[in-house]
């Protein structure tokens, strides 16, 4: 009698320490703890001390049970700070999932929201130009935003997207925190801004090509830009490189003083041809055989009714004309000069990287 009831208490101890539920409380190391269900993970967590709630599964709140000393001393308290959509939110935003990405929602300067455009020609089916991307933005010491680059408190964005004939704009203060590739964000190198625009994209109602575009403001971006070219002096240097053009149609604009009604002069690459074009006249040549990927220096100054226009050489203006024009502002960006009528596809575009972007009035 005494040896069954001896086998008997075996027998029990035994069963006892083969328990997932035992292994849990005991800090969940064994590896029912690891394999156990959701039921399972409540005892655990709780045995352990984790207050998270917001486990991804079983498996994962055994996981975080496991460590029950790392719960305990509040790494995974009740804000959630190590939960999975945290996780997928800090993985979101090394990769360029920021605020006003492509599948955002953008939000104008006067509050207003901006549902994400889906139409599939507003999507380009060819990659960016190798020098897009947001590398920079995974290191916390490096720019995020093209604004970390360039100065664009004086400022708005046209994209290429949006409602037919209302392309979508981006204004200050909005504009301090914003991208969307492909059509504006750092490059690789994270210093400089891309500019994108696809031939299918949406274009405002007074012309039928898209931009990704900088049109010049004042106030800390609240009111237009309007000066003349005949009072003060006007100047705009930009330092940029054009990386990409459309294929039927290889023209992109990539800077221009604007007036009230239409183009006053504009910097214009067709196919290598890189010169300056106003009222649809060939003003004169900066360079006639551009090679795409160069990065060039150029500056427009309006004054005493006059327009110059510098390429590299600061001291010589390479075009020099006339012009009595109000009402004016400078733009910057990329113009892509094509469009499916054209004969380009939908996802053809023009690119522009602007290293470096200065105005000035006096």
């Amino acid at each position: 009698m005494r040896a069954r009831i001896f086998l008997a208490l075996i027998g029990v101890a035994v069963a006892c320490a083969g328990d997932p539920e035992n292994n849990d409380a005991l800090g969940g190391r064994g590896g029912g703890g690891m394999g156990g269900g959701a039921g399972t993970t409540a005892g655990s967590s709780g045995v352990g001390g984790a207050t998270d709630s917001g486990g991804a599964g079983g498996a994962a709140g055994n996981s975080a049970a496991g460590s029950g000393a790392s719960d305990a001393s509040g790494a995974s308290d009740a804000s959630g700070a190590s939960d999975a959509s945290g996780a997928s939110d800090a993985r979101s935003d090394a990769t360029g999932g920021r605020d006003g990405s492509a599948g955002d929602t953008v939000t104008e300067g006067d509050g207003r929201s901006i549902p994400p455009d889906t139409s599939a020609t507003d999507v380009p089916r060819e990659p960016a130009a190798e020098v897009s991307g947001i590398d920079a933005a995974a290191d916390a010491s490096g720019p995020t935003y093209p604004a970390d680059v360039l100065d664009l408190t004086d400022w708005k964005l046209t994209l290429p997207v949006g409602a037919a004939g209302s392309p979508t704009e981006i204004k200050q203060p909005a504009l301090r925190t914003f991208s969307m590739p492909p059509y504006f964000l750092l490059d690789k190198s994270g210093t400089g801004v891309v500019f994108q625009a696809h031939a299918g994209g949406v274009t405002t109602s007074n012309s039928g090509y898209p931009r990704s575009e900088l049109r010049e403001m004042t106030a800390a971006g609240s009111q237009s830009a309007a000066w003349s070219t005949t009072s003060g002096t006007h100047t705009m240097t930009i330092t940029q490189t054009i990386t990409h053009l459309p294929v039927v149609k290889p023209h992109v604009v990539a800077g221009q003083i604007h007036d009230a009604s239409d183009d006053v002069v504009m910097i214009r690459l067709e196919g290598t041809n890189l010169f300056v074009e106003g009222g649809g006249n060939d003003l004169g040549t900066l360079n006639p055989s551009y090679a795409l990927g160069t990065r060039f220096m150029v500056r427009l100054v309006a004054a005493g009714g006059r327009i110059r226009v510098y390429y590299e050489d600061l001291a010589t203006p390479k075009v020099d004309v006339a012009s009595s024009a109000t009402d004016c502002y400078f733009k910057a960006g990329a113009y892509t000069q094509s469009n499916p009528a054209q004969g380009d596809d939908p996802s053809a575009y023009g690119e522009v990287v602007i290293h470096a972007l200065a105005v000035t009035h006096l």
